[in-house]
């Protein structure tokens, strides 16, 4: 028997929050035999998560998920942070129009309507099957399968097999325990209040028009303006407050006072946590791989939470689908740790950073912070935006030349066609892709070098009217823009829109599209891996 056959299921995934939702939506959409299971038997009813970003949207663009998923997402307003003395001292705004995305490059959402979303997308292939209420017990590995043994709500237990297991269940992991990957501190260690209100109509006037960061030393608080009434404060607590008590509505009141009254809105949720930074020291143990809380947990200071376990998601399925289908070795899946955890830990310093900054409660050093940062901007509130903050990918499956672009996130321009404007996903499709600037009078032989390698899709683009007939136009002229900043005439472009590398001539071009197939395919060093059977590939 093959070994897809001598199991069960191809992927077991572990949790079904948002994390595990795509990852099984994903695998789901590319053919694979997914169980996806969770001890919850119904979708969590209040919002934790509260922001993501265009990346995280175009994914769900690329499952066919954005018109379910728009009426419960809003834009993200503005950020400003206000110091010691109530002066606007800085400014997160997000990056400016033509969005490089194609979509609002920050916004907001309400959490228990999108996961449901998720769930329902996960849900709708007959290859998916979810079953809640059912708790992960044991994993026992052997080399061509994972062993489950699970538990019922009855009590009920049975074995279940997988070629692979995904484990994203939460900050505290039952699959990471049982894989026994440890996690790293990351030294962030603050306790914060998060209280959510559906505010009144009536009362909204009340609050401010803008997010903010209110750097007060006295007692640090974040406001934050959620879709539609939804409006969050996380509030720190101070030394000698008792967590569970400063939860009690009476107390959740009295911190909200400057604000509202309790005759204001409905409190929604109010809830103690302690903000940490951990990573798992690594996100693999042969066959089971982690994802989402379970892999890190990072401060909430930019919203990137949610974003975090959705790029693990991403980065992970496709790389697992290549490895499910035979076209590429498992050593692929290493790669998944070197990408995913770098990019983690460079970002969580960055939120540390941040966060740090807001949490100053020495007031002396609460004014040098303040004056530092006006500095910043030369003596006005300091301009910066979510999308800066976001750092590329800086090594893993990406090209050995560190050109300008590599592993940034692709760009993705609106493209006119047939009397009709769409974006270059659904033009092209998320798959494995090369793009070619089309602008150029050898576009066409560029375009061929590629399209000689029948797995990869491949498109010559330009700005409407400066291209040849059969170049994809683009209306706001991002990409021509993006070839002229990096000094590329060529890209190839990863299914997770992560650029593998870019190219300045057609023989790099050429060295380029070697160096993927080598890659992907294990081809020993020198050999041309052309040669290898493109009935082999599918474009996810």
């Amino acid at each position: 028997m093959t070994e897809a056959a001598a199991t069960d299921h191809d992927v077991l995934v572990v949790g079904f929050g948002p994390t595990g939702a795509v990852a099984a939506g994903q695998l789901g959409r590319l053919g694979h035999r997914t169980l996806v299971i969770d001890r919850l038997a119904d979708v969590y009813d209040k919002p934790r998560a509260i922001a993501l970003d265009h990346e995280i949207f175009r994914q769900f663009d690329n499952m066919g998920l954005a018109e379910a998923i728009a009426p419960h997402v809003e834009p993200f307003t503005a950020s400003e942070h206000f110091g010691v003395d109530g002066r606007l001292i800085r400014r997160v705004d997000m990056v400016a129009k033509p969005y490089p995305l194609g979509y609002t490059p920050s916004m907001v959402f309400s959490q228990p309507a999108v996961e449901a979303e998720l769930r329902r997308h996960a849900k709708s292939f007959s290859n998916v099957r979810a079953e809640l209420g059912v708790e992960l017990i044991d994993l026992v590995q052997a080399s061509d399968r994972v062993e489950a043994k699970l538990k019922e709500t009855n009590g009920k237990r049975r074995s279940v097999t997988a070629r692979y297991v995904l484990g994203c269940d939460g900050a505290s992991s039952t699959v990471r325990e049982i894989a026994g990957l440890g996690l790293e501190d990351l030294i962030f260690d603050e306790p914060w209040l998060v209280v959510d209100v559906r505010v009144n109509e009536s009362a909204l006037h009340k609050l401010p028009l803008c997010s903010a960061q209110f750097c007060n030393p006295a007692r640090p608080v974040s406001f934050l303006i959620g879709p539609k009434n939804h409006r969050r404060w996380e509030i720190m607590l101070l030394p000698g407050e008792d967590a569970r008590q400063m939860e009690r509505p009476e107390n959740v009141w009295k911190l909200l006072a400057p604000w509202l009254t309790p005759q204001d809105g409905e409190l929604w949720r109010a809830a103690s946590y302690r903000f940490h930074a951990l990573v798992a020291d690594v996100w693999r143990n042969g066959r089971i791989l982690i994802a989402g809380d379970a892999a890190h947990q990072q401060p909430p200071f930019i919203g990137q939470g949610m974003c975090q376990g959705v790029r693990d998601a991403t980065n992970l399925v496709w790389k697992l689908d290549r490895v499910l289908r035979g076209v590429s070795s498992d050593r692929l899946l290493d790669s998944y740790t070197v990408e995913r955890k770098a990019h983690v830990i460079e970002l969580t310093g960055k939120i540390k950073a941040i966060g740090q900054s807001i949490c100053e409660r020495d007031p002396v050093a609460a004014r040098r912070r303040d004056a530092r940062i006006l500095a910043e901007g030369g003596g006005k509130p300091l301009q910066i935006t979510r999308q800066e903050i976001i750092p590329p990918l800086r090594a893993g499956l990406l090209a050995n030349h560190e050109g300008p672009a590599r592993g940034s996130l692709f760009p993705q321009p609106r493209i006119a066609s047939a009397g009709t404007v769409r974006l270059l996903d659904e033009v092209t499709g998320p798959g494995l892709r090369a793009f070619i600037d089309g602008r150029r009078s050898d576009a066409a032989d560029l375009l061929a070098l590629c399209t000689a390698r029948p797995y990869l899709f491949a498109a010559a683009v330009a700005p409407a009217g400066s291209g040849a007939p059969d170049v994809l136009q683009e209306t706001e002229g991002v990409l021509a823009s993006w070839f002229d900043r990096h000094d590329a005439i060529a890209t190839i472009v990863r299914p997770d829109h992560y650029v593998f590398g870019t190219a300045r001539t057609a023989a790099e071009l050429g060295d380029l599209l070697r160096e993927i197939e080598a890659r992907l395919h294990d081809v020993p060093a020198g050999r041309d891996s052309h040669n290898f059977d493109p009935t082999m590939e599918r474009t996810p």
